[in-house]
């Protein structure tokens, strides 16, 4: 009995998402900051970090939500508002500041800041803390889907990263039926013979790209894409890392910190 419930924990130890978390936990600086090798820690970076961690069930020290706190003037656009928000919360601080700033951003048409990206991490973020989500802010995005099914960074084109954002978003705001089933096909003519996804098409898959489309069809309540977490897995390096794709090695932090919560097959808001 001893000896298998060893053998359980080696098995649990050696795990992609452990290694992955063993790998942030290295990265987080003693100001609480997270960075990459030879480079400071900024807001952004750590506040994915977080998230990673908190997916993967461990969350960082405690200095974490004190630098958030600290460096969140440096913070501008709604994009980055909301994804700190996502990780005070997450660790259980109040983002009462970047919130209101966020809600100040709010416009008349239901947009958050004017971008369909802004407008779905910050559903997202008011998800997350409980506040109050807009009816027009859900039908400024649904009247932004684009006529294959997806949409992008701004009101033209669409790609793969920001369409998960929304369909997570939607999902939160409890959307479901026709418009999401229509972003998840449109999802899937981003996937490529190697089980992975890429940003648009002709360019290949890449590691972020494939944990958000696993994302959102968890968040939808589908199962993972065949393929997609075999070949994130397929991507993880000796140190725990994981590449950018087959091809690139870089922002080791960043990737790790945006393939975790696939992994552990969490959609945003975390929960729990």
């Amino acid at each position: 009995m001893k000896l298998a419930a060893l053998a359980a924990a080696a098995v649990v130890a050696a795990s992609p998402a452990a290694s992955g978390v063993g790998f942030l936990q290295a990265r987080q600086l003693d100001n609480g900051g997270f960075a990459e090798a030879g480079r400071p820690a900024y807001p952004q970076l750590t506040a994915w970090a977080v998230l990673g961690l908190r997916a993967a069930g461990t969350p960082p020290n405690g200095t974490a939500a004190r630098y958030l706190v600290q460096h969140e003037p440096e913070l501008t656009s709604a994009t980055d508002l909301a994804l700190v928000v996502l990780a005070e919360d997450s660790l259980g601080q109040k983002a009462d500041r970047p919130l209101a700033r966020l809600r100040a951003l709010e416009r008349p048409n239901g947009s958050v800041g004017g971008l369909v990206n802004g407008t779905a991490w910050s559903v997202l973020a008011f998800r997350a803390t409980g506040a109050p989500v807009h009816t027009r802010t859900i039908r400024w995005l649904l009247a932004h889907q684009r006529a294959a099914g997806g949409w992008g960074w701004t009101a033209g084109g669409a790609d793969s990263n920001d369409t998960a954002a929304v369909v997570e978003a939607l999902r939160a705001g409890r959307v479901d039926g026709r418009p999401i089933r229509r972003a998840l096909r449109f999802l899937l003519t981003f996937r490529n013979r190697d089980g992975g996804f890429e940003l648009t098409h002709d360019r290949g898959s890449d590691a972020p790209s494939t944990a958000w489309a696993v994302q959102a069809f968890l968040a939808a309540g589908k199962s993972p894409p065949r393929g997609a977490l075999a070949y994130l897995r397929r991507l993880q390096r000796a140190d725990g890392s994981f590449r950018y794709s087959a091809r690139y090695t870089t922002t080791p932090v960043w990737v790790t910190a945006q393939v975790l919560p696939a992994l552990a097959r969490k959609a945003f808001p975390l929960e729990g």
